[in-house]
């Protein structure tokens, strides 16, 4: 991974650390709507060509995107979506909901929406507990630490008990 939090054992931290800037976000939501060439990207997001190739970059070595060469003459590169990245685009849908709701433009009217392709109507996400079948929200959670070495253990209890 390319950012500095990969140690830490939230896995909320971890994927911050992977794409948590809003360039990253916009890179990957052009890629989803088929862009993948630089020039593709530069254009839809009038980002800087310095700022784009360190993140295009970032988001091959952390495994979201990879690069293929589509010319050798002269030599072009495309960035295609991995795995890890099309994994993404329900996170995508739900930023898109929540953003729509809680950040709404002045005129909602011209706020950007997706659309499932076949059927034409809107994309409403809803995230599900594959385990309760409950709506994530509608109940209480706890965060459970993952199992730790009797050192990590030893040191967690000393903060605590100091």
């Amino acid at each position: 991974m390319s950012k500095k939090i990969v140690n830490d054992t939230c896995p909320v931290a971890r994927s911050l650390s992977v794409f948590g800037d809003t360039w990253s976000i916009l890179i990957l939501r052009d890629a989803h709507a088929g862009f993948t060439r630089f020039d593709q990207f530069r254009k839809r997001l009038n980002i800087a060509p310095t700022m784009l190739t360190k993140r295009l970059n970032d988001l091959v070595e952390d495994g979201l995107l990879t690069k293929c060469r589509y010319s050798d003459n002269p030599p072009r590169e495309e960035y295609l979506l991995t795995q890890a990245g099309r994994d993404f685009l329900p996170i995508l849908f739900v930023i898109a909901d929540w953003g729509s709701k809680h950040v709404p433009h002045q005129n909602p009217d011209l706020m950007a929406q997706f659309y499932d392709e076949k059927q034409g109507t809107a994309i409403e996400p809803v995230v599900i507990d594959q385990q309760t079948g409950a709506k994530i929200g509608t109940r209480k959670i706890f965060i459970k630490q993952g199992r730790v070495s009797q050192s990590a253990e030893k040191q967690l209890t000393e903060k605590t008990d100091a």
